[in-house]
């Protein structure tokens, strides 16, 4: 059984952003990175959020951004830290 291919999250508010500032329509910046409109727009909106490395290269290329560049992908979310004062207690005895 193959393992699934590495993915990028992408922050698609970011992308719409970076996009619109350049003054580039989605169908303009799908067919420049070689997508779909509807695959670009689920991309901005959020339904999708994940991207294969290529394709992720070639959006960071089309809009203008370095290779090293990270404003594209998404946060990673944050571990919660335990809350203070919440501890099982033995009900025991």
């Amino acid at each position: 059984m193959q393992s699934p291919s590495p993915t990028y999250p992408v922050d698609g508010a970011v992308v719409r952003d970076l996009r619109m500032r350049s003054g580039i329509g989605i169908p303009q910046l799908a067919e420049r990175v070689g997508i779909t409109a509807s695959y670009l727009s689920r991309i901005e909106v959020g339904t999708r959020r994940r991207m294969r490395p290529a394709t992720y290269r070639r959006l960071r290329s089309a809009l203008g951004l370095p290779p090293d560049d990270t404003r594209i992908l998404a946060p990673r979310p944050a571990v919660p830290a335990p809350r203070p004062g919440r501890h099982r207690r033995d009900h025991t005895g």
